[in-house]
């Protein structure tokens, strides 16, 4: 990666909420599901939701060759690419002090259309092991027209910014005495009961990696 920019320099005012560790940056992608995705088209700003996956230091964002916004991608442009967990909410005993728990990235670079067959391949496999490990190999796999409906967007990162909230409640000293509650309600992505598709065939059993599904 470039050295970091004022785009990714750290906060004055709170230094000690950015990780520089490179392997911090790869967990949070790794743990996410969605990113958004944020580019100029003739001067006007947007900003999309997609899938993504990562490989080393590459993103690849998944999406149909049918996209407005992807064939714009696929031009080569320059992108801002976010993810964030919220790990918990942060209740003080002010409105003013409530916050959130959070590990975040923010990452730049400049898009680039997938071509070879072999990069499309792999793209196509991470991306499916990226949502559910064990599936790629268990499930039907594309065929030449379905990849051919399919478009990927890899983006190097050329930089990225990791930032991070871990902490309780931050009161002033005089509303510590006041009669609120204050503390942390965790939250945690928890898959429920898988729901069987019953339009065919039935009586497949649940794979085991859908039993031990995490993130």
């Amino acid at each position: 990666m470039k050295a970091k920019t004022s785009r990714t320099q750290g906060s004055r005012y709170y230094p000690k909420r950015y990780d520089t560790d490179p392997a911090s940056r790869d967990a949070i992608l790794d743990e996410g599901l969605v990113c958004h995705v944020a580019f100029n088209i003739e001067g006007q700003p947007f900003i999309i939701p997609t899938g993504y996956c990562r490989v080393d230091n590459t993103l690849y964002l998944h999406g149909s060759v049918g996209s407005h916004f992807f064939m714009q991608m696929a031009r080569g442009i320059p992108v801002c690419v976010s993810v964030t967990m919220v790990d918990g909410l942060v209740l003080a005993r002010s409105v003013f002090h409530h916050s959130m728990n959070y590990r975040s990235v923010v990452a730049f670079g400049k898009t680039r259309l997938v071509e070879a067959d072999a990069e499309r391949w792999l793209a196509a496999e991470k991306f499916a092991e990226h949502i559910m490990p064990g599936r790629w190999a268990d499930a039907r796999t594309p065929t030449a027209s379905e990849m051919k409906k399919t478009m990927f967007i890899a983006v190097e990162i050329e930089e990225a910014s990791v930032k991070f909230r871990a902490d309780g409640a931050l009161d002033d000293p005089e509303d510590m005495d006041l009669d609120v509650w204050a503390g942390v309600l965790p939250l945690k992505l928890t898959p429920l009961a898988p729901e069987v598709d019953e339009s065919g065939k039935q009586g497949v059993p649940i794979p085991d990696y859908m039993h031990n599904y995490q993130r």
